[in-house]
C-alpha cells in the first residue's frame, strides 16, 4: 500500500483528527499527544522502544520454551540491557506459567528491569483458541472479578513483584460484561497492582467501547493496546490504529518479524522436521497457529519479491523487517509505541538490537515491501481474538 494510501485510509476513520507528517524521519502521522511512557529512554539507540518478549522462556518441557534456567534468561537480559532498555513483556499462558516464574527468580529490583504481564480467558468456551486452552494447562481463567484478582495474584507472586509496570486484559471475554471486568480492573489498580493498564487483541470497536465505559465512570483507562503488526501484516493500519490516536493509547507490536518468518530461513520445501520444536512445528499447537497465519504461497511469494533487493543493498531479510518497523511503519516513538522482539539465543538477540538502531530502508525496498503487503492483504489473519 502506497503512503498515500494509507493516509486516506487513516484520513477516512477519524475525518477529524489531523495528521502531522514530520519529513525529517519518515511519512508515517506523527502525534499530538504525550507518550504514554513514563520511563527514561534516553540509554536507547532505537528510533522505537524496544520490549522484551518473554515467550520463550520457560521450564523444559514446556511448549515454546526455548531458555529453561534463570541463567539462560540472565545472559539474554544482559544483551538487552546493553542496548538501554528495560521492559520485558510475559502472561500468564506462557510455558504453563513457567515465564513469569522465570522473570520471578532474576534480581529486577537490581536490574531496573520493568515488568508486564497479561490475562487471557481461557476454558470460558473451549475449543475457540485451543493453543491458549492448551497453554493454561486446564484451568478456567476469566475476566470476572474473583478470576481476575486470584490470577493477577499468581502473576506477582510468580514474578515476585508487588507492583506490576503493566497488566493487561490479554484478550477478550465476551462471557462478562466489560463494565463489570473493568471495576474490577479498576479497584485493583486503586490497590497498587499495576501502574499502566493495557489492552490486546479486541476489535476496535471494542477499544472505543473500553475506553468509554472507564471515562464515564472515571476509572482507569487502557493506555496500550498490543497487537500483531509487521511489514507483510498491517491489517491494524485502516481502522485500529485511527481508533487507538483517537483514545490515546499506545500500540505495542508483537510479531516483528512473522515469529521469525520474516527471516526467510523457511521455503515451501522445509521438512517438516527441519521445524522441530519450533516456531513452525506442525505437530504443537504453536506451530499449528503460526502456519495458518503465514505459511502458505502467497507469503513464500512475497519474500520472494524481497530477496532481490536484499542482495543488491546487502540486506538480511530480518534487518528489512526490523527497519521496516523503526522507520516506514506507523508506529511512533512520540505515541509511546513499542516493538516487541523475543529470543532463544544472545546471538540472534545481539543482531535484531543493532538492526533496530540502524536508519531508514532504502526507498525501493521500502516500495518492494508494500507490494509485498498488497499480494498477502487478501489473506492475512484478522488482528482480533
Amino acid at each position: 500500500m502506497t503512503l498515500n494510501m494509507r493516509l486516506l485510509f487513516l484520513a477516512a476513520a477519524n475525518p477529524e483528527a489531523p495528521i502531522v507528517l514530520d519529513l525529517s524521519r519518515n511519512l508515517a502521522p506523527r502525534p499530538l499527544v504525550p507518550p504514554n511512557l513514563d520511563f527514561d529512554m534516553s540509554e536507547q539507540k532505537s528510533a522505537l522502544n524496544v520490549v522484551m518478549g518473554a515467550m520463550t522462556f520457560g521450564y523444559e518441557g514446556t511448549e515454546g520454551s526455548r531458555l529453561h534456567t534463570p541463567e539462560a534468561v540472565s545472559e539474554v537480559l544482559d544483551v538487552f540491557q546493553k542496548h538501554g532498555h528495560k521492559e520485558i513483556d510475559s502472561a500468564r499462558v506462557y510455558t504453563k506459567g513457567s515465564s513469569e516464574e522465570l522473570l520471578g527468580k532474576i534480581d529486577h529490583k537490581t536490574r531496573g528491569l520493568l515488568y508486564d504481564t497479561k490475562l487471557y480467558p481461557v476454558g470460558v468456551v473451549k475449543g475457540i483458541n485451543k493453543v491458549l486452552d492448551d497453554m493454561a494447562a486446564g484451568n478456567v481463567i476469566t475476566h470476572k472479578p474473583d478470576s481476575l484478582r486470584e490470577n493477577l495474584d499468581k502473576s506477582l507472586k510468580a514474578m515476585n513483584i508487588d507492583c506490576l509496570e503493566m497488566w493487561y486484559l490479554h484478550g477478550p471475554d465476551r462471557s462478562t460484561p466489560y463494565e463489570e471486568t473493568l471495576r474490577a480492573v479498576n479497584e485493583l489498580y486503586k490497590e497498587g497492582k499495576f501502574k499502566r493498564f493495557g489492552i490486546s487483541n479486541y476489535h476496535s470497536w471494542e477499544v472505543a467501547e473500553i475506553v468509554t465505559i472507564c471515562r464515564q465512570n472515571g476509572w482507569i483507562q487502557p493506555t496500550a493496546y498490543q497487537g500483531i503488526y509487521n511489514a507483510i501484516y498491517r491489517g491494524v493500519e485502516p481502522e485500529l490504529f485511527p481508533c487507538l490516536r483517537k483514545f490515546g493509547l499506545s500500540f505495542y507490536a508483537f510479531n516483528a518479524l512473522a515469529g521469525g518468518f520474516f527471516t526467510g530461513k523457511y521455503t515451501p520445501q522445509t521438512e517438516e522436521s527441519a521445524t522441530a520444536g519450533q516456531r513452525f512445528d506442525p505437530k504443537s499447537g504453536q506451530g499449528q497457529l503460526y502456519r495458518a497465519r503465514y505459511w502458505n504461497d502467497r507469503y513464500f511469494a512475497a519474500l520472494d519479491l524481497l530477496r532481490p533487493l536484499c542482495e543488491k543493498h546487502g540486506l538480511t531479510l530480518g534487518e528489512v523487517g526490523l527497519r521496516w518497523m523503526s522507520h516506514s511503519s506507523l508506529l511512533s516513538r512520540e505515541h509511546g509505541d513499542s516493538v516487541i522482539i523475543g529470543a532463544s539465543s544472545t546471538k540472534h538477540l545481539e543482531q535484531n538490537l543493532v538492526d533496530l538502531e540502524k536508519g531508514p530502508l532504502p526507498e525501493d525496498v521500502v516500495q518492494a515491501l508494500d507490494e509485498a503487503w498488497n499480494l498477502v492483504m487478501p489473506i492475512a489473519y484478522k488482528y482480533w481474538h
